[in-house]
């Protein structure tokens, strides 16, 4: 019995032994990761971040200096064209209006009595003149009558410029009464309010701000930051959607409706204010929001799409080996000229030279308007045509039942970032599954043994020794 069981432990030995060899000789295991075709929406869309403003606001203010005496509307009140929302007391500019009104009375007394005076003079100069005639008088006292009437007709004139004068001063002063009722200039709402009842507001070289009216909160728009990176691409009419963090669960919609052309640097950044109008029936906007903004640029509706893992998939000579499968001809003949294929995310390739090589060109994605300005546009927003889309030419592989791999040339449109619409739907095999990551089991082990050690051996750190095997260093 004892032979038997030494017998049986030397079997069991040594199967274990062959088993254990043949694991760590066997070929490895291809590990691939697929993802099919699919049919969708491909959106290429820019982020930004905007502020919610009202369409039209008008800024109340007042010509006059004076104290509030009466304040007839606050924050979110309704207003209408005409109505008096505030009142300036009128008591100092009432003194002025006396105090000029006096002035002009006496301007017309110093009025009439010069044109007495004048009257006289001209009566003591036509008896100079009958006198001088029959030699009555020396000449010298005809030319004095004279000299005095044209010096009365002087100050006539002086007087009545004065007179002019003073009924201007009046008339200001009557206006400016008029500028002490405050009325609101649109219909509108009361969105801010500067002042209080028995406060002074002094107007001298700029009108203080009373009150600022929105015209109508139903309809608002977003001033929204576009990078000068992606500003070219912006276009009138483009579909825009938003969220606000007052409703992190709604989703708003608007158009672009400008994009304007003054730049604004912040840390060297460069960006360009697109407007974009937004419909507030609900009136859940509030002005003065925060509006994280994506902008639609290219929308494509239930066309094939392909994963952009799959087309940035390349596979090397190992993996060919591991799945025993020999290197495809048109892959030596790439390899062997350097070429790269054109595909998304890759703008070196799209931009001629990668593409060039295999057979293709990369076409232009915007139309640069007319320099001649004579289509007779209003705005410089209606000369950009529409943005087209850049196409190119790549290769996805795919993965067959019989566990080898194909090349698939496919033409590339529209892309999202995830996934990238395919042109040549007819020349693809909808049905077949797309590689997006392969691992051979020939990849180098994880290094995190020699992380650990190299932690462990940390004198900072504390432990093991310099140099010393994982796992006997101290924790």
């Amino acid at each position: 019995m004892k032979k038997v069981a030494f017998v049986a432990l030397v079997l069991a030995a040594v199967s274990g032994g062959f088993y254990f060899y043949k694991v760590r000789t066997a070929a490895p295991e291809p590990v691939v990761t697929t993802q099919p075709f699919s049919r969708g929406d491909i959106v290429d869309a820019v982020s930004a971040t905007g502020t919610l403003e009202a369409v039209e606001t008008v800024e109340v203010g007042t010509q006059v200096s004076g104290v509030v005496r009466e304040l007839n509307a606050d924050f979110n009140s309704i207003v209408r064209k005409g109505q008096v929302i505030a009142r300036l007391d009128p008591q100092l500019i009432q003194t002025q209006i006396e105090q000029q009104a006096a002035n002009v009375l006496r301007a017309e007394a110093d009025l009439e009595r010069l044109k007495v005076a004048l009257a006289d003079a001209r009566q003591k100069l036509d008896r100079a003149q009958q006198l001088t005639e029959k030699n009555l008088i020396p000449r010298t006292e005809l030319e004095t009558a004279q000299v005095n009437v044209q010096s009365a007709e002087a100050q006539i004139k002086s007087s009545e410029a004065s007179l002019s004068q003073a009924r201007a001063q009046l008339s200001n002063q009557r206006v400016s009464l008029g500028y002490t009722t405050i009325k609101a200039p649109i219909d509108g709402i009361v969105i801010s309010r500067n002042v209080d009842a028995g406060q002074t507001v002094a107007s001298s070289m700029n009108a203080p701000t009373l009150f600022v009216l929105a015209a109508d909160l139903t309809k608002m728009q977003v001033v929204a930051a576009i990078d000068e990176f992606d500003v070219g691409r912006m276009r009138p009419g483009q579909h825009v959607t938003f969220q606000v963090d007052a409703f992190p669960n709604d989703r708003f919609a608007g158009t672009v409706s400008q994009i304007r052309l003054q730049p604004a640097v912040v840390q060297n950044v460069v960006t360009y204010s697109t407007v974009i109008t937004v419909p507030n029936p609900e009136l859940k906007l509030k002005p003065g929001m925060t509006a994280n903004v994506t902008v639609e640029v290219i929308r494509r509706s239930n066309v094939l799409r392909v994963a952009n893992a799959a087309t940035r998939f390349r596979p090397t000579e190992e993996m060919f080996a591991v799945l025993n499968q020999a290197i495809p001809a048109d892959l030596q003949r790439t390899r062997g000229t350097g070429a790269r294929e054109a595909r998304p995310g890759n703008p070196a390739a799209q931009a001629g030279g990668a593409a060039g090589a295999q057979g293709t060109t990369a076409t232009t994605g915007t139309t640069q308007p007319s320099r001649t300005l004579t289509s007779g546009a209003t705005t410089i927003d209606a000369l950009f045509a529409p943005v087209a889309t850049a196409e190119t030419r790549g290769a996805v592989w795919q993965y067959g039942t019989d566990h080898q791999l194909k090349m698939i040339r496919v033409r590339l449109g529209a892309t999202d970032g995830t996934f990238t619409e395919v042109l040549n739907e007819t020349d693809v095999p909808t049905e077949a599954v797309m590689v997006t990551a392969m691992k051979t089991g020939l990849e180098p082990k994880s290094n995190a043994t020699a992380g650990s050690s190299s932690q462990t051996s940390n004198p900072l750190l504390g432990g093991g020794q310099r140099g010393a095997p994982a796992g006997r260093g101290g924790r």
